[in-house]
């Protein structure tokens, strides 16, 4: 039997970016448990220590460069060698060409070459020399690697990985690859096993699970993926990135109809403008995006709505953001997630000129995060005097005293701690929270009933 180097050394993981970063990092977290290493909760105490990166924004760079070169000024580990890794989209993008900038880097893996971990870390440890794998394509794909789950109680379950979009201003295609489902059984497969041994709420990940089957059934089957995980038996299913364009009618009879399938739903609208979502490739205009709200919401008439939308896209006019601003306060989102464009290298946005001054594209962006604050608390209200499930995951980080949780609609759910119980007897377990407060990111009440 072999016996890996990895046996009985120590490592650290930090993450950036997407749930299927993070769920990147499980599975990479996973392999070195099987090769016999230890996880510790900082860099200072590794061994190795490994950076699962995210190219989707610029900062990003600067950020991993900052991290990596804070590794030098680190006591020694307890092997008295450390070696440092890069995996992720910054890894699959820019391959050996990071080994120049990061001049303490030993290892190099892309988003392909996860499967290959241990054995890079390995050779490095062995021979001190500097390793690098970005292959193109998956010859071993990360699901089918060991698996580190964060919490017992909910997991990420990735059911396709790549897009085929190539929205303008987005990197993602060029990292992660095209369109590539995973076998249905075979996540009916995960997400049974995942409830029979505790798991209560899954996350499905894709770039695009709405066109997820399209390049293994010729056409789309998500909504069948919906009903058949709504059988197995787990309790929650959350789902994300939803793409319009793609969002089917019977889709949408699923999330209504499966009892599972909770009431939420991340559409990414980007822009409210049909002049910018053009320029961004999106395929969609502002009519038909809300022609889909409005039968989302016919279906699901308490969903909560949750959205991406960029700010100062090259040549956006104030014209464009107003039409943005209408779009918000029209669909009325329940969070939304708002960014200032960044300029990908290797986009087809990156060739646009803008000259936009900076302090036009902050006011407009300070403006939007009203609107959504402003919907976001009115959204929050329809909860107030209710009783919601709350899934507990915690404590508060301002007060251990209250329990921290999410409900079906994914708002955060703040309540005492209920006398005579704590707080590792709840995390996991679903208690019911009578809501006497509505604030614009977070409901709160106290507990009534018992767990379950």
């Amino acid at each position: 039997m072999h016996t890996s180097i990895l046996s009985g050394k120590t490592y650290f993981i930090r993450t950036f970016g997407c749930q299927m970063n993070m769920h990147d990092s499980e599975r990479v977290s996973g392999l070195l448990d099987s090769c016999g290493a230890l996880e510790v909760a900082g860099p200072e105490d590794a061994d190795i220590v490994i950076f699962m990166t995210c190219c989707v924004r610029e900062a990003a760079d600067t950020r991993l460069y900052g991290q990596c070169s804070s590794c030098k000024s680190l006591p020694a580990p307890p092997s008295g060698r450390r070696v440092v890794a890069v995996g992720g989209c910054i890894a699959q993008r820019d391959g050996a060409g990071l080994l120049t900038n990061l001049d303490n880097v030993d290892v190099i893996f892309g988003t392909h070459s996860i499967a290959h971990v241990a054995e890079l870390l390995e050779d490095a440890f062995t021979d001190g020399e500097r390793h690098v794998r970005c292959e193109e394509t998956d010859a071993q794909p990360a699901t089918s690697m060991p698996w580190h789950r964060a919490e017992s109680y909910r997991a990420w379950v990735p059911i396709m990985t790549g897009c085929n979009n190539f929205c303008s201003y987005c990197i993602v295609p060029y990292v992660r690859g095209r369109e590539k489902s995973r076998d249905m059984d075979e996540i009916v497969d995960e997400v049974t096993g995942l409830a029979r041994v505790g798991a209560r709420e899954i996350t499905l990940l894709g770039q695009n699970v709405n066109s997820y089957g399209r390049d293994l059934f010729g056409a789309p089957r998500f909504a069948e993926l919906l009903r058949r995980l709504g059988d197995t038996g787990i309790e929650r299913i959350f789902f994300t990135s939803s793409h319009p364009k793609d969002l089917l009618p019977e889709t949408i009879d699923a999330m209504a109809e499966v009892p599972a399938v909770m009431p939420q739903l991340h559409l990414a609208v980007q822009s409210g403008s049909s002049r910018i979502l053009k320029l961004m490739n999106r395929r969609y205009t502002r009519e038909q995006y809300l022609d889909l709200i409005d039968r989302v919401r016919d279906r699901i008439p308490d969903i909560a709505l949750s959205t991406d939308i960029i700010v100062g896209f090259p040549g956006e006019t104030e014209e464009d953001f107003l039409e943005t601003l209408s779009l918000a306060e029209r669909v009325g989102y329940a969070q939304a997630f708002t960014f200032i464009y960044s300029r990908r290298e290797g986009t087809p946005a990156a060739r646009i000129a803008d000259d936009t001054p900076r302090e036009v594209i902050l006011d407009r962006f300070n403006r939007l995060v009203k609107v959504i604050e402003g919907s976001a608390y009115a959204f929050n209200q329809h909860d107030l005097e209710t009783v919601v499930p709350v899934l507990v995951e915690g404590t508060s980080k301002k007060d251990a005293t209250k329990l921290l949780g999410k409900s079906p609609k994914n708002q955060t759910v703040h309540a005492p701690l209920p006398e005579g119980l704590r707080v590792d007897d709840l995390v996991g377990r679903i208690v019911d929270v009578k809501v006497d407060t509505a604030r614009t990111w977070y409901l709160s009440g106290s507990v009534v009933g018992q767990p379950r």
